[in-house]
């Protein structure tokens, strides 16, 4: 592929999953008062993430199950070891409050997904499903565990009822 095409393309899927996300935080926004425009959002993030799993296709970026963990684990490493520290530092720096709370969550959080992507990667490299349990998720700042969620988020402090299951 030329440079200018993928240069693109890598752009258009960032800018899809970008809107993507934006869509969805804006129906849960809406969908108390406008369950209509709340299914709106929805519905065309679903559209956003189509263009960007098409994207992201053509690009060459999905792998295996084995291919794809591993990348996942680079992903979460390079947030835990390098974006989110920097992140954070600024922030303080800069004596931006919540821009600490929320890169800090986002740090610890990470930890635990780069783990569970371990995990899920020795199971599939011996052609096995990951055998988690429910999957739990903090909702205020994205703390993941498999099995029981904990009475309280060890990252933020949320109750046990702020963890969606999965």
């Amino acid at each position: 592929m030329r440079k200018i095409t993928q240069s693109n393309l890598e752009a258009a899927f960032a800018g899809e999953s970008q809107a993507h996300m934006k869509y969805l935080i804006f129906a849960t926004q809406a969908e108390r008062e406008y369950p209509n425009l709340a299914r709106l959002y929805r519905a065309i993030a679903f559209a956003e993430q189509v263009h960007a799993t098409n994207h992201f296709r053509v690009l060459g970026h999905i792998g295996s199950a084995a291919e794809n963990a591993q990348t996942a684990i680079e992903g979460e490493t390079f947030e835990v070891e390098e974006m989110y520290p920097a992140y954070y530092e600024v922030a303080k720096l800069q004596e931006e409050k919540n821009a600490q709370r929320t890169t800090n969550w986002a740090l610890e959080a990470e930890k635990g997904h780069a783990v569970l992507y371990g995990s899920a990667l020795e199971s599939v490299k011996k052609g096995k499903d990951p055998a988690f349990g429910t999957i739990h998720v903090c909702m205020i700042c994205g703390y993941t565990v498999d099995g029981e969620a904990p009475d309280e988020c060890p990252v933020c402090r949320a109750k046990k009822d702020k963890f969606k299951a999965f």
